[in-house]
C-alpha cells in the first residue's frame, strides 16, 4: 500500500518576513495552523516539519509536531524535503505543503494523496484555480499555468498566459505552490541542475518540464491565502475570526 508523507519546509530567514513560521496568528504560530490542517487530511500518514532553525524545531515540538533539522545550505524547500524524505524508510510519496499556507484545505491535500495513489502515471502533481474577476493575472507574484486537455502542465509563468489575443478564453489559472511527488522522482528532480527557464522565471517547477517530466495539475475552487508579508497575516487572522 502507498505510504504518503506530508513534509512542511519552514525557514527563519525570509527576506520579506524574517521569523514568519512563528508569527502569531489567532493565538498560534503560523506554522501550527498549517500543521493542524495537514493533520486533518485523509490518506496521509506521517507529517514532518523540515527546518534549518532550532527555534522553529523547538516550537514545532512544543505544539506536538515531528520536526527534523536539515542543512542550512539547501537552495530551495524542495532540496530540504528531499533530505528529510531520505530518512523516511516506508514512504512511497511526499506532498510538499508550504509552511506559509495557514488556510490550506485538508480535502485538497487528501485529493492529492488519492491521485498519487490511484494513478501510476503521476510522478509529480500540483494544483491551480481559476483567477477570480478581481484578480490581476499580470501580477508576477501570481504564477500562471496552462494545461493540456488531459490535465498535464504545458507551461508555468509569471507573465499572463495565455495571452488574450482574442476575447472569450474560458479561464486563466493561478498556480498553488503545493506539490506531490513519488519518492524516486523527487530524488531525480533534486539531482538535476537548475534549468535555463527555471532561472529565467525563478520557477523551480520548470526544471521538471525542461527535463521532459510531466506535471499533473489538479483544478480546485479553493484559493488559499498565503502569507508573504506581515499584512497578509492580518488578512488570515480576519478570515479565521469569521
Amino acid at each position: 500500500m502507498p505510504d504518503i508523507a506530508v513534509i512542511i519546509p519552514a525557514r527563519w530567514g525570509s527576506t520579506r518576513f524574517p521569523g514568519k513560521p512563528l508569527h502569531p496568528i489567532a493565538g498560534k504560530p503560523l506554522l501550527q495552523h498549517v500543521w493542524e490542517r495537514a493533520r486533518r487530511a485523509k490518506g496521509v500518514g506521517r507529517i514532518v516539519i523540515a527546518t534549518d532553525d532550532a527555534r522553529i524545531a523547538s516550537a514545532a515540538r512544543d505544539f506536538g509536531a515531528e520536526a527534523v533539522m536539515t542543512s542550512k545550505r539547501h537552495p530551495s524547500g524542495t532540496d530540504r524535503i528531499a533530505e528529510v524524505a531520505r530518512g523516511l524508510e516506508n514512504a512511497t510519496h511526499v506532498i510538499n505543503v508550504q509552511g506559509d499556507e495557514p488556510l490550506i484545505e485538508p480535502r485538497l491535500i487528501a485529493r492529492m494523496a488519492r491521485t498519487l495513489c490511484e494513478d501510476p502515471e503521476v510522478e509529480m502533481l500540483t494544483v491551480a484555480n481559476a483567477f477570480d474577476a478581481e484578480a490581476d493575472p499580470g501580477n508576477p507574484n501570481a504564477v500562471k499555468v496552462v494545461r493540456d486537455r488531459a490535465g498535464w502542465a504545458l507551461y508555468f509563468s509569471r507573465s499572463a498566459i495565455p495571452f488574450p489575443r482574442k476575447t472569450g478564453f474560458s479561464s486563466v489559472y493561478r498556480h498553488h505552490g503545493i506539490y506531490g511527488y513519488t519518492i524516486p522522482f523527487l530524488f531525480r528532480f533534486v539531482a538535476w541542475k537548475p534549468s535555463p527557464l527555471e532561472k529565467t522565471e525563478q520557477l523551480e517547477q520548470l526544471r521538471a518540464l525542461e527535463n521532459g517530466a510531466r506535471i499533473r495539475v489538479l483544478l480546485t475552487k479553493h484559493a488559499s491565502v498565503g502569507v508573504d508579508v506581515p499584512a497578509d497575516a492580518a488578512l488570515v487572522e480576519a478570515h479565521l475570526a469569521k
